[in-house]
């Protein structure tokens, strides 16, 4: 089964651990909205992605560090966001989920 928005928001609210084949990169967003930061910058640090440098990017602003930040929002090639918090999570989360969706689903279901 295919993970969606509603179902990582709702697993995050209700401190449901995520499947353990779960996408690191979707781990870090739920220890992120499970109140575990240092969880969270500790699985995206160890990645080489954009999509890991853009949540590196958003733990560093909800930390207040905006300078720190912005590196990884460029290392992201994206735009610095300014936007609520929360809205932030749920577009990573959501680029995330539709990249991992698109991709051929290799368990064979």
């Amino acid at each position: 089964m295919r993970m969606t928005l509603v179902d990582l928001e709702s697993a995050a609210t209700a401190h449901d651990p995520l499947p353990p084949d779960a996408d690191p990169l979707l781990r870090a967003l739920w220890d992120d909205a499970t109140g575990n930061w240092t969880g969270a910058h500790e699985l995206v640090q160890n990645i080489e992605s954009a999509e890991a440098a853009w949540i590196h990017a958003y733990l560093h602003r909800k930390e207040g560090d905006l300078q720190n930040a912005q590196y990884w929002y460029r290392r992201a090639g994206r735009p610095a966001a300014s936007g609520p918090l929360p809205d932030e999570w749920r577009a990573i989360a959501r680029a995330l989920l539709e990249a991992e969706n698109e991709a051929p689903d290799r368990r064979g279901s």
